[in-house]
């Protein structure tokens, strides 16, 4: 059996009085890309936080890499694998883009696999490497989400949380982005990807879950969820 990257059980939020996670559950096994589709306002990125521990939980449990992070601060949850690239990217603005890639870093001490992880983004983004010491509040914003992607990978994940990556990208650069991410998990990467292009979402996962008003309404393998009358009609323009 595949091994299981992250569990999420019974997964329960609430801001003030209002509940915005519903008793949520789902796996992500090794090596997949998991799509984590929803209108604004579904809920999709608070599960991030939730899993994160960025925001409180109301009840649920997180097993990652089987270890119970329920109550682990998000510092150590960085440093152990799982790391979150956030909606609006949230780059070190007044920062040179190399100075924000070793940020990603912080928490490593192994010099060598730093070095290597260095280039090993240059090479997925080589307009990262051509503005190495250009200030990152000048980029582009798809150069500022590529520098986004790359940070996080500076930290080693295991799991990488993606929310919202196309967000106020030109088409060209969405496609560009979605390619840069097959190219991650393909490398190793296992991904959970939280998207409301749901097009270009399933169209690189294997398999995806639909976020409703806090609750999972429908799961399943990403091409079947594709040809889904109600995913077809709700998110993907009938086509």
């Amino acid at each position: 059996m595949a091994e299981i990257v992250l569990s999420v059980s019974g997964l329960t939020v609430h801001y003030g009085t209002l509940a915005v996670l519903r008793t949520i559950s789902f796996e992500v096994f090794k090596g997949e890309i998991i799509s984590l589709i929803g209108s604004n306002g579904a809920g999709k990125t608070t599960t991030l936080h939730a899993i994160s521990n960025i925001i409180k939980k109301t009840a649920g449990k997180i097993i990652f890499d089987n270890k119970d992070i329920s109550s682990v601060s998000p510092d150590v949850i960085v440093r152990s694998g799982l790391v979150q690239v956030p909606e609006g990217r949230r780059i070190f603005a007044n920062l040179s883009v190399k100075d924000n890639l070793e940020l990603g870093a912080y928490s490593r001490r192994d010099y060598a696999g730093i070095h290597h992880d260095m280039e090993m983004v240059c090479d997925i983004f080589p307009r990262l490497k051509e503005r190495l010491h250009q200030i990152s509040g000048t980029l582009s914003g798809g150069e500022q989400q590529m520098l986004a992607m790359g940070r996080a990978l500076m930290a080693s994940p295991h799991l990488l949380l993606l929310d919202e990556p196309s967000m106020g990208l030109a088409p060209i650069l969405v496609d560009e982005i979605f390619a840069v991410i097959k190219r991650i998990n393909e490398a190793g990467t296992t991904i959970l990807l939280v998207e409301q292009n749901a097009y270009k979402a399933l169209g690189i996962a294997l398999r995806g879950y639909v976020l409703e008003t806090g609750q999972i309404i429908k799961s399943g393998a990403a091409t079947a969820l594709m040809q889904d009358s109600i995913v077809k009609d709700a998110y993907l323009g009938g086509v």
